[in-house]
């Protein structure tokens, strides 16, 4: 249960003021269709972080314990720090209209699903699912950060979206990062 819950908490923290909600805040304002924005943000995510997740779970059963452990320790120490750095969105005008023909949710699954790739949320996936060694509970749970992340950014659009604390939550996120990285060094070492 520990990483379901972790998972969760990790990237809805980690995707507030990230570029693919602000990608969501962009497609909700664009198409004014929220539920096959969301549906496409799931299905998306769901792939993209069990592929994610698959390749944590990989990294465990081909790395030597001891450097995995050094391995997840910082890149959870480096996922703080590139927490502190905000994202931006470029002008996504023109990818919205090439992938326009495939339809809201078309054009929403492959403009997230491309957004993720190598994003704070996916790499903190792969660390995750090695770190806790459950491919489903991780999915799960971070594909649920993405939602609880996402879908108020939907749902509301960009009304919502300036009265949240974003460098507040971007700290706090930074906080949990280098709490996880410390304590996989703590826990291999010390219990």
């Amino acid at each position: 249960m520990q990483e379901l819950l972790s998972s969760t908490l990790i990237v809805a923290l980690a995707e507030m003021g990230d570029k693919t909600q602000l990608l969501a805040l962009l497609l909700a304002v664009r198409f004014k269709k929220p539920v096959p924005i969301i549906l496409a943000i799931l299905a998306a995510t769901l792939i993209n972080h069990g592929i994610s997740a698959l390749l944590g779970q990989w990294i465990t059963e081909v790395v030597n314990p001891l450097w995995l452990v050094w391995i997840l320790a910082f890149g959870f120490i480096g996922m703080a720090f590139w927490m502190l750095i905000p994202d931006e969105l470029e002008d996504e005008t023109a990818s919205i209209k090439r992938w326009q023909k495939y339809g809201v949710f078309g054009t929403t699954f492959i403009l997230f699903f491309l957004a993720e790739i190598g994003d704070k949320t996916q790499i903190a996936t792969v660390g995750l699912a090695a770190k806790y060694d459950s491919i489903v509970l991780v999915t799960i749970g971070t594909t649920l950060g993405m939602l609880i992340a996402n879908v108020p950014a939907v749902l509301i659009g960009d009304k919502f979206a300036n009265r949240l604390p974003i460098a507040a939550i971007h700290k706090v996120s930074a906080l949990i990062f280098l709490i996880l990285g410390i304590a996989t060094l703590v826990t291999y070492y010390f219990f």
